[in-house]
Order: C-alpha cells, then structure tokens, then sequence
C-alpha cells in the first residue's frame, strides 16, 4: 500500500494518525507530494490525502482512509461511530471550513473564527459528558475519534478556542493529542507553522458559505427532559418516594481512619508545600483545594477516606530563609508551618493530617527505604560538578540558581527544570547562572554524590505504568510528561546534596550530605501518616486495598509519577502506589504571574483580610480551576460569577424556596401532588445529579460543579413558570399546585446543598440549618434524587445567602494587589533594631563584611573601573546593614550635605 499526504492540507492529520494504528499490520510506504500533483489517475483536479491498495484501487476519502487503517488493526464497526461520521462531514466539516477560512485566510481573530463552531463543539461537550466516557464512541479509541481530532486539531491548538468550560471537549482533545500518533501526523503536517501551515491549501479553496443558525444534530433539538424514557421517569418518582427510609446508616467516624477489606479505601494527598513561603491563590488550587474537594466527596460516599497533606521542610529553601530571617532552620520550619495551618484553616480544608517531614518518622522510613535500594543494587556513586556560590560559602540547591534554559532561552530557567519548556536541566547547564540570593555569578565545584539508578528501575516501572494507566484517572497532562520522559530515555539522578538541613544518609563516606528533597519529600506522605498512627502500613503497604489520588501542579507530576515509584518498586516492600495521578496547569494572577516581593497577587493569609468569605473563594477558584490549560484570576470575572451564578441563581433559587415555605405554608413543608411536568422534572434532577456523580468519580472537579448550577437554573425555571405567589392566592387547585412546586423546590434546594457541600462546606452548612435537613440526609449523597424534606417537616429561618460583590469594592481590591502590598510603610525602628540572630550567624556576617572590604579596597587599589566599585561597595553597605540588625544597634543614618 503507498499512503499519499501533503504538508498542510488538513485530511493528512487523521489518516496519519490512522496510519499509525495499523503498523505492523501490513506494509506501507508513506509519500509527501505537492498539493498541486494528480495521485489518482482517473480525478480531475488534484486530491490527498490518498490511499492506493495493493489491488491498484484508491481511496480518496479521508474517512474512508481512516476506516480502512482501523479495521487492518481488527477494530469492530459500530453505528454509533458511523452516525458521528456522518455528523462530521454534514455539519462539523462546513462550520470548520467557515472557521479556519476566517482565521488563515481572512486573517479574523476571537469571536469571528469561534462563532461558527461554536455549536458544534458545544455538541461534541455535551455528548461526551452526557455519556461519560472518555471517548465518543465509548470507553475506548474509535475511528470517530481519530476522524474529529483529525479534523479540529488545525484550529484548537490554540487554546484561544478551545473554551474551558468545555470541561469533556477538553479533556478529549488532550488525550487525543498527547498521543504518539497523533503528536507525529500534527509534526508531519503542520510542520511547526501551526494552523498558518494550511494557508497555501485553503487559499486555493472555495470561499465557504456557512449558515450560522443551521442545528449541529440530525436528531431535533428539544429540551433534555423530552427525551427520557418512561422507565427513567418511574424510576426516579421511586426513589423520591421512598425518602429518607432508603439511606443507609451513616458510618461511625473512625480515629485514626483505617481500610477496611472489602471495602472502597481511599488515601488523598495534596503536594506538600514548601514550609518557607507562603501559598498563593493558585498554590491552593493546584494542591489542597482540589483535593479537598474529593475528600469531602468520597466521605459523602461512605468510602473509608484518609486526607493528607503537610509542609516540606528539609532543604537549601529553608537554610536561606533562616539565614534571611536571622533564625534557625527548625525555628522557621515551625513559624511557617504555622503559617499554613491556619491558611488551610480559614479556606476550609479538611485534612484528616497536616503533619510535617521534620520527624524521626521521615528519617527512619527514608532511609529504610533507602538501604533497600542499596541492598538491591539500585544506587550509584559519582562525582559530581555543582555550583557553589563563594559569596554565599555554600552550594546552591538547584531551586537556587537561575539562569538561561539550554534549550529554549528563557531567561528565569530554574537550576532543575524550566518553566517554559519543561525540560529538566542539570544546573550547571544554565547559560549566565546566578545565585537567586546574592545574584552574584557563582563557581564549579567538584563532590562525591549518590544516584538513584532510574534506567535499571525502567522496566517495573513501564510494567507498573502500562497496568495501571488504563482504566485510570491520570490527567492528560500527567500521562503526557511521564510519556515525554521516558521517550527522552531515563538517565541516573542525584539524591544527595552538601547540606546540614535534611535527612542524613546512613552510608559510610556521606555522614556529611544529607538527601535531595526530591527524594525524600515524598515520603513525607508516608511518615506523616506513621505520625498519625502507628498502623500506617495499613495505608501504604496495601496496593490490593488502597486506591491513591494524589494532587498537584504539573510541575510535580515527574515526582509522584516516576521518582517516587521508582524508590518503592527499587525497594521491593509492596508499597501503595499511585492510582490516579491529578495534575492541574498553573493558575495566573490577571495578566501576570503571582510574585510575593512584588506585591502582586493574592496570597493565602490576604484572602481573608479582603471581606470575602472563604466559600466564594472556594467556589471562584474551582469555578476557573487550570484542567487542560492555565488559566488566570481576575476579579471581574470574580464580581461577575458571584452575582450571577451566585446570588442571582444559586443563592437566588434556595431563598425564594425556603421563603415561599415560610411565608404561605407557616414554615411547613405542604403536601405534594406530582403532576406528569413534576415527574419529568424529578427525573432530569436525578439525571444531572447521576451526571455529577459520574464527573467526581472521574475527579472532573470545575465539571461537577456546572451540575450544582445547572440544576439551580431547572429550579428557578420551575418556580418562574408556575408562579406560587399568584396561584397561593387562587382557587384551592391553585393553592394545592403552589403547595407542590414549593416542596418539589424545597427538596432540590435540600440537595443542592449536600451536593454543594465538597465545594462550598460553610454555605451547605447554613442551607441545611435554615432548611432544618434531617442529619443522616446532610452525610450521605445517594445517585437518586429523595425526598428528605417531606409534608409537615418544619424549616428554622430563612435568610440570603451571599451578598452581592460591588465595583468599587472590587476595583479597590484590584488596585491594592496590583504590586500596593510591596509599597508598605516600613516597619518601626524598634522592630528592625530587634535582636534575633545568634552569636554563629554574626560571626558569620562580621566574616562577610571583612571579605567584602577587602574586596573594595582592592578594587580601588587597582583604579578599577567605577561602576564596578560602586556595585562592590553596595554589597559592603547592604553586610553591614545586615551586620547592625544582627547585633542589634540601630542603623545609621546616612551621612550627606546639609540643605541650605
């Protein structure tokens, strides 16, 4: 077979892709020709891509191309995958013509290239998240699949259109996209360009007619409810009958929380914070927010569901922040672990352990696990060329040198990795490398250092990853960097550094080093649950039982998806590995990045001083949660979301509910006559709370949480439509109907609650007081819609649940965290004149200041050049400055002229 594509024309991505599928299936030759060359002898005008046979027949016919590369590899036709082709070539191909032809072509941007497909990829989001399945046609790859990413890939690349609210549409193109035969074809075809690469192909085009209100279904569009079946609606006026005689008993609170067999077990762990800064907005999200909101989900289940997190405190970080602060490493552990606690305390986060990694627990389990690696042969020794900075008399951690990529030429690359690219980079690798401390250019050192042998641990690792991968729920951007390193080819990396803050090393010969954090941090998970309960085996040596969900920026993912299994698997002690790796993108501060010194951004222990309750921080943040892309904080958006979905929906919905109870029934829920409108709408809360269900099982997190508002919107429909402040007053049939819809909504806003309650646990809370929610009801959330409200069952007092957020407050806001922080009044002499380093660390400065002199006088010896001395004498003054503090001697006022 010979397989005919051409760079730049759009069918060549899917049958490439295709292509790929049936490798090894038969012999294929694969040609790039001209988009002007006739392949097929008997077409007028020129066509690829083309598929010439072994029998001399061709196919021309992108889908046709793809079906035949699918069925060589013994995939099964389905009519589900037929019905979606033929939607992609009827409706999808013209509406995407339209809009690749606006943007290469016409050179239109933002709205004028989405608004023709919108509808069409509101349809391929809905469907995926109706059916809940990873992919169109199922819970495996089809040609549906291969044919639509094919097709859509040339325009949302650009995740400009790509909108995040199409969570499933999202997540579906990811996969698709981190895939290795999808990743070659968009090389091949693209070449780099981007969507520019189809200019030369759609300028020889037609320009295309494209009708903007056409439909995007071939069914008939109608509301959601028209569709369910008679069964679906018996089923769901079932179990609202049945009420609160259907839960089950709630469970008693263990302590500690251990796994039980036979039973769901589910250990949460957020990424452990650094102890020596403070977590901002994005930090939160990225980490314990996320997971607390599957935490508190898996408790509503009944699952047996240990949470844990805690601060990362070992390390260079730590060293420099003392030194900065003028006290010891274990004195600034202790002030800054503080510090988190009560920051995860006012958002809400309901750990079952917030423990730290200073413990004898973290040594013990670390270097247990480290001699076993040893013993097995899985350590390597070596010399190794670090940078040390003279100035600072220390090696530099890699975190602690900053310099330009090797690779991409960012600037502000990290001594281990760059943000930008995401390649890991040995320190010393950087171009123009400074220390992030001093910023002075530091030096390479030569030290003896142990490795962890990753290339020998290669094999049971990609056995481990290719059982648990599938079937999981590993992020898209997890699996695609885990994938990128171990396509790169695994190479040995140091777990050792020259430090004195850290786990020490049982090892004859490296008495004096301590581990890398990134060795150790992990096991910190372990040795704070053994701090927790001296049955922490029962939790981390039970893969049979125990299934891990760990959570964390993409940063992290090398870590807890390679390193850390690595060690364990190396140890060979049946250790609990991670099941579903959760990986969020970075979250930006409006148009910029979060930055501490700078004073822009929003940080964990200034949220609560902004006069926002931490609920609608919690619901924003998860609102605007980075699942497929980074997203950004913005306070307009903020205003917006809290007083429309918030106030004007939400909050609107479960007030008006309650009041109506209140105000025409003394407070008491009436009787209910189900109508067949009401069965229909018992059966469409019971969908959408199925649907929220099957989302946080898949830890969908900003998805679920459309579910809450989406089922508010039903509610306010439904009071707006039968209007019980009129019918109350009508004849007794309008008295008896405005008594239904008012317990009917009554019941939703009582569930509205309990499923608010992962997100939002402070206002659930209050709904449940005001509605006066039987408890057993507010522990448990069921896949059925009950009624646990029912006729006679009194409510306590109504009030509104969210305030409304105003411009000039917001502006305010916006204005004081735009870099207002970082202009502060400084604080009082008496402060600063405070004696806080001991007698070592001043030895340590007088010594600095003695060098620095030194330095100076010799510059100016040798007539050097000014500006080189000025900078020289800069460092003396700020020594000095440092040196006073120390000793605590107030600062001298600088000398000057007198103003006439």
């Amino acid at each position: 077979m010979r397989l005919f594509v051409s760079e730049g024309a759009p069918g060549s991505l899917p049958v490439l892709a295709a292509a790929g599928r049936a490798q090894g299936r038969a012999e294929l030759l694969i040609s790039t020709v001209g988009p002007e060359e006739c392949v097929v002898p008997f077409l007028t005008r020129p066509k690829v891509p083309v598929l010439q046979l072994d029998s001399g027949n061709y196919l021309f016919s992108t889908s046709a191309i793809c079906r035949y590369f699918f069925l060589l590899s013994g995939w099964e036709q389905d009519d589900l995958t037929n019905q979606w082709l033929e939607w992609e070539a009827t409706e999808l191909q013209p509406a995407l013509s339209a809009a690749l032809y606006y943007l290469v072509v016409q050179g239109k941007k933002g709205e004028d290239v989405f608004s023709p497909v919108r509808r069409a990829l509101t349809h391929i989001d809905h469907s995926l998240s109706r059916r809940s399945c990873p992919f169109l046609a199922g819970e495996t790859e089809s040609l549906a699949d291969i044919v639509l990413w094919g097709a859509l890939y040339p325009l949302l690349q650009d995740p400009a259109y790509l909108p995040e609210e199409l969570g499933a549409l999202h997540s579906w193109f990811q996969t698709l996209s981190s895939q290795e035969p999808c990743q070659r074809a968009a090389e091949t075809v693209l070449k780099q360009q981007g969507v520019l690469a189809l200019r030369p192909y759609l300028q020889k085009q037609p320009q295309p007619s494209f009708l903007e209100g056409r439909a995007v279904s071939n069914e008939p569009e109608e509301e959601e409810l028209a569709t369910l079946s008679e069964e679906e609606i018996a089923m769901a006026v079932a179990a609202w009958e049945k009420g609160l005689e259907s839960l089950p008993p709630v469970q008693p609170q263990q302590n500690p929380v251990l796994p039980v067999a036979g039973e769901k077990n589910v250990l949460i762990t957020s990424a452990l914070p650094y102890v020596n800064n403070v977590p901002h907005l994005g930090n939160i999200i990225g980490c314990v927010l996320s997971a607390d909101v599957f935490a508190r989900y898996s408790r509503l289940r009944q699952w047996n569901t240990l949470y844990l997190c805690g601060t990362d405190e070992y390390g260079t970080a730590t060293e420099t922040k003392a030194m900065e602060e003028g006290l010891t490493p274990q004195e600034i552990c202790d002030k800054y672990h503080v510090i988190h606690a009560d920051i995860y305390r006012w958002f809400n986060i309901s750990f079952d352990i917030f423990g730290r990694t200073t413990t004898p627990q973290q040594t013990k389990i670390t270097q247990d696990i480290f001699q076993r690696l040893v013993a097995r042969g899985f350590v390597l020794q070596d010399t190794v060329e670090q940078l040390r900075c003279e100035h600072c008399a220390r090696f530099l951690a890699d975190r602690f040198v900053e310099g330009m990529c090797p690779f991409c030429g960012y600037e502000e690359a990290r001594g281990d990795q760059c943000d930008k690219c995401g390649k890991l980079i040995n320190a010393i690798e950087l171009k123009k490398p400074q220390c992030k401390v001093c910023r002075s250019c530091p030096v390479v050192k030569s030290s003896r250092h142990l490795f962890l042998d990753l290339p020998k641990l290669g094999k049971p690792l990609e056995e481990w990853l290719e059982k648990t991968l599938p079937g999981s729920d590993w992020t898209p951007n997890a699996r695609f960097i885990i994938r990128s390193w171990l396509r790169d080819g695994l190479k040995p990396r140091c777990i050792t550094r020259d430090l004195k803050w850290g786990t020490p090393v049982p090892l004859e010969g490296f008495e004096d080093k301590v581990f890398y954090v990134w060795f150790d941090a992990t096991i910190g998970y372990l040795s704070i649950t053994a701090n927790y309960t001296d049955q922490w085996e029962k939790w981390w040596k039970n893969p049979e039982q125990v299934s891990l969900y760990q959570f964390m920026a993409k940063d992290n993912v090398p870590f807890h998806g390679l390193v850390f299994p690595c060690s364990a698997l190396g140890a060979e002690d049946n250790y609990t590995l991670v099941s579903h790796l959760i990986a969020t993108e970075y979250l930006n501060y409006e148009d910029g990045k979060f930055s501490k010194s700078r004073g822009v951004g929003v940080f964990g222990d200034m949220a609560q001083d902004t006069g926002i309750p931490a609920d609608i921080w919690r619901f924003y943040l998860l609102y605007i949660r980075p699942e497929g892309q980074d997203s950004a904080f913005s306070w307009t958006d903020m205003l917006l979301k809290n007083n429309s979905e918030l106030l004007n929906n939400l909050g609107n919905f479960i007030n008006r509910a309650g009041m109506f109870v209140s105000k025409f029934f003394g407070g008491f829920v009436p009787e209910m006559v189900l109508t067949s409108d009401d069965r229909r709408l018992l059966a469409h809360v019971t969908l959408e709370l199925q649907h929220y269900h099957q989302l946080l099982e898949k830890v969908r997190i900003r998805d679920a949480l459309r579910s809450i508002l989406t089922i508010s919107r039903h509610g306010n429909q439904y009071i707006q439509v039968n209007e019980p402040w009129k019918r109350i007053k009508g004849s007794e049939a309008d008295r008896q109907r405005a008594g239904t819809v008012t317990g009917l909504a009554v019941n939703i806003a009582a569930l509205l609650s309990i499923m608010l309650q992962p997100y939002m646990p402070t206002v659930s809370a209050t709904i449940q007081a005001q509605l006066q929610l039987p408890p057993p009801a507010c522990s448990i959330l069921l896949t059925n819609f009950l009624c646990t409200l029912p006729a006679g069952h009194q409510i306590g007092t109504v009030s509104p649940l969210f305030q409304k957020l105003e411009n000039d407050q917001i502006e305010s806001l916006r204005q004081r965290f735009s870099g207002g922080q970082a202009k502060a009044p400084p604080k009082p002499a008496a402060v600063e004149t405070m004696t806080t380093a001991g007698p070592q660390q001043i030895q340590v400065l007088m010594d600095e200041v003695t060098k620095q002199g030194n330095t100076v006088r010799e510059l100016k010896a040798q007539k050097a050049d000014k500006n080189q001395v000025a900078a020289e004498v800069a460092k003396l003054l700020d020594l000095k400055k440092q040196l006073a503090l120390a000793e605590g001697k107030p600062l001298e006022t600088p000398k000057g002229k007198k103003k006439k």
